[in-house]
Protein backbone atom coordinates (compact mmCIF):
# COMPACT_ATOMS: atom_id res chain seq x y z
CA UNK A 1 0.00 0.00 0.00
CA UNK A 2 1.26 3.86 -1.44
CA UNK A 3 1.46 5.81 2.26
CA UNK A 4 1.87 9.58 1.97
CA UNK A 5 4.97 8.88 3.25
CA UNK A 6 6.34 6.96 0.71
CA UNK A 7 5.04 8.71 -2.21
CA UNK A 8 6.46 12.07 -0.25
CA UNK A 9 10.08 10.05 0.09
CA UNK A 10 10.05 9.04 -3.18
CA UNK A 11 9.18 12.27 -4.85
CA UNK A 12 12.53 14.03 -3.07
CA UNK A 13 14.68 10.87 -3.56
CA UNK A 14 13.52 11.36 -7.06
CA UNK A 15 13.64 14.68 -7.79
CA UNK A 16 17.04 14.83 -6.15
CA UNK A 17 18.27 12.41 -7.71
CA UNK A 18 17.40 13.49 -11.58
CA UNK A 19 19.11 16.83 -10.48
CA UNK A 20 21.90 15.15 -9.77
CA UNK A 21 21.98 13.50 -13.28
CA UNK A 22 21.18 16.53 -15.03
CA UNK A 23 24.39 18.45 -13.00
CA UNK A 24 26.39 15.62 -14.40
CA UNK A 25 25.10 16.00 -17.52
CA UNK A 26 25.70 19.91 -17.40
CA UNK A 27 29.58 19.10 -16.33
CA UNK A 28 30.06 16.65 -19.08
CA UNK A 29 28.14 19.25 -21.71
CA UNK A 30 30.23 22.49 -20.36
CA UNK A 31 33.72 20.86 -19.81
CA UNK A 32 33.84 17.85 -21.72
CA UNK A 33 31.47 19.14 -24.66
CA UNK A 34 29.53 15.73 -24.35
CA UNK A 35 25.68 16.23 -25.12
CA UNK A 36 22.87 14.72 -23.14
CA UNK A 37 19.77 13.68 -24.51
CA UNK A 38 17.84 16.47 -25.55
CA UNK A 39 14.01 16.02 -23.22
CA UNK A 40 12.41 17.85 -26.21
CA UNK A 41 12.23 14.64 -28.20
CA UNK A 42 10.77 12.22 -25.30
CA UNK A 43 7.79 15.16 -25.18
CA UNK A 44 7.50 15.23 -29.28
CA UNK A 45 7.49 11.14 -28.74
CA UNK A 46 4.64 11.32 -26.17
CA UNK A 47 2.71 13.71 -27.82
CA UNK A 48 2.12 12.01 -30.95
CA UNK A 49 1.18 8.78 -29.54
CA UNK A 50 -2.60 10.13 -29.55
CA UNK A 51 -2.17 10.52 -33.02
CA UNK A 52 -0.97 6.68 -33.40
CA UNK A 53 2.66 7.44 -34.33
CA UNK A 54 4.48 5.09 -31.30
CA UNK A 55 7.65 5.07 -33.16
CA UNK A 56 9.69 7.30 -35.84
CA UNK A 57 11.89 7.04 -38.95
CA UNK A 58 14.31 9.37 -37.06
CA UNK A 59 12.29 11.66 -34.34
CA UNK A 60 14.99 14.75 -35.04
CA UNK A 61 13.06 15.17 -38.27
CA UNK A 62 9.11 14.50 -36.81
CA UNK A 63 7.95 17.93 -36.81
CA UNK A 64 8.52 19.73 -33.69
CA UNK A 65 5.12 19.63 -31.08
CA UNK A 66 3.93 22.54 -28.96
CA UNK A 67 5.02 22.26 -25.41
CA UNK A 68 7.32 19.37 -26.36
CA UNK A 69 10.30 20.96 -24.39
CA UNK A 70 7.98 21.28 -21.16
CA UNK A 71 6.28 17.63 -21.29
CA UNK A 72 9.70 16.14 -21.62
CA UNK A 73 11.59 17.40 -19.03
CA UNK A 74 8.75 16.64 -16.34
CA UNK A 75 8.04 13.22 -18.08
CA UNK A 76 12.16 13.16 -17.18
CA UNK A 77 11.58 14.23 -13.63
CA UNK A 78 8.65 11.70 -13.07
CA UNK A 79 10.28 8.97 -14.15
CA UNK A 80 12.71 10.29 -12.05
CA UNK A 81 10.08 9.51 -9.11
CA UNK A 82 8.89 6.39 -10.24
CA UNK A 83 12.39 4.64 -10.31
CA UNK A 84 12.46 6.21 -6.32
CA UNK A 85 9.65 4.34 -5.70
CA UNK A 86 10.68 1.53 -7.22
CA UNK A 87 14.27 1.72 -4.53
CA UNK A 88 11.88 1.82 -1.83
CA UNK A 89 9.56 -0.85 -2.80
CA UNK A 90 12.51 -2.83 -3.00
CA UNK A 91 14.64 -1.80 -0.25
CA UNK A 92 11.47 -0.93 2.16
CA UNK A 93 11.11 2.08 3.58
CA UNK A 94 14.14 2.19 6.39
CA UNK A 95 16.12 2.47 3.66
CA UNK A 96 16.27 5.86 4.21
CA UNK A 97 17.37 5.60 7.41
CA UNK A 98 20.83 4.06 6.57
CA UNK A 99 21.17 4.37 2.66
CA UNK A 100 23.58 2.04 1.27
CA UNK A 101 25.03 2.35 -2.28
CA UNK A 102 24.65 -1.10 -4.25
CA UNK A 103 20.74 -0.86 -4.98
CA UNK A 104 20.78 2.71 -6.15
CA UNK A 105 23.27 1.81 -8.64
CA UNK A 106 21.55 -1.53 -9.16
CA UNK A 107 18.09 0.94 -10.10
CA UNK A 108 20.83 3.19 -12.14
CA UNK A 109 22.07 0.23 -14.69
CA UNK A 110 18.57 -1.27 -15.25
CA UNK A 111 16.88 1.92 -15.93
CA UNK A 112 19.11 2.07 -18.62
CA UNK A 113 17.38 -0.71 -20.73
CA UNK A 114 14.20 2.21 -20.98
CA UNK A 115 16.69 4.18 -23.37
CA UNK A 116 18.67 0.96 -24.68
CA UNK A 117 15.09 -1.05 -25.41
CA UNK A 118 12.61 1.50 -25.26
CA UNK A 119 13.27 5.21 -26.45
CA UNK A 120 15.64 4.60 -29.00
CA UNK A 121 14.15 1.48 -31.32
CA UNK A 122 10.96 3.91 -31.06
CA UNK A 123 12.83 7.24 -31.91
CA UNK A 124 14.30 5.34 -35.22
CA UNK A 125 17.82 5.21 -33.40
CA UNK A 126 17.70 1.01 -33.42
CA UNK A 127 18.02 -1.31 -30.44
CA UNK A 128 20.91 -0.06 -27.82
CA UNK A 129 21.45 2.72 -30.67
CA UNK A 130 22.23 0.39 -33.29
CA UNK A 131 21.38 2.95 -35.86
CA UNK A 132 23.10 5.86 -35.00
CA UNK A 133 26.64 6.97 -36.41
CA UNK A 134 28.56 5.81 -33.06
CA UNK A 135 26.55 3.12 -31.66
CA UNK A 136 28.84 2.37 -29.21
CA UNK A 137 29.26 5.92 -27.85
CA UNK A 138 25.61 6.72 -27.81
CA UNK A 139 25.64 3.20 -25.49
CA UNK A 140 28.15 4.58 -22.48
CA UNK A 141 26.42 7.61 -22.78
CA UNK A 142 23.56 6.38 -21.73
CA UNK A 143 25.00 4.02 -19.21
CA UNK A 144 26.74 6.83 -17.51
CA UNK A 145 23.81 8.85 -17.16
CA UNK A 146 21.88 6.31 -15.16
CA UNK A 147 24.34 5.58 -13.22
CA UNK A 148 25.03 8.93 -12.41
CA UNK A 149 21.12 8.39 -11.80
CA UNK A 150 21.81 5.40 -9.30
CA UNK A 151 24.50 7.66 -7.69
CA UNK A 152 22.13 10.50 -7.19
CA UNK A 153 19.67 8.33 -5.68
CA UNK A 154 22.37 7.26 -2.93
CA UNK A 155 23.43 11.01 -2.74
CA UNK A 156 19.73 12.03 -2.26
CA UNK A 157 19.04 9.23 0.16
CA UNK A 158 22.03 10.61 2.65
CA UNK A 159 20.70 13.85 2.27
CA UNK A 160 17.23 13.14 3.04
CA UNK A 161 18.88 10.90 6.41
CA UNK A 162 20.59 13.66 7.21
CA UNK A 163 17.10 15.86 6.99
CA UNK A 164 15.20 12.91 8.31
CA UNK A 165 16.66 11.42 10.93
Amino acid sequence: MLTTTLLLNALLLGIGATVFMDLVAWVRLRYFSIPSLDYRLVGRWLLTMPHGQVQHANIMQSPSQPLEAPIGWITHYAIGVILALVLLGFTGPGWLEKPTIMMPLLIGLLSVGLPLFLMQPAFGFGIAAAKTPAPRVARIRSLIAHLSFGLGLYLTGICLTLLLF
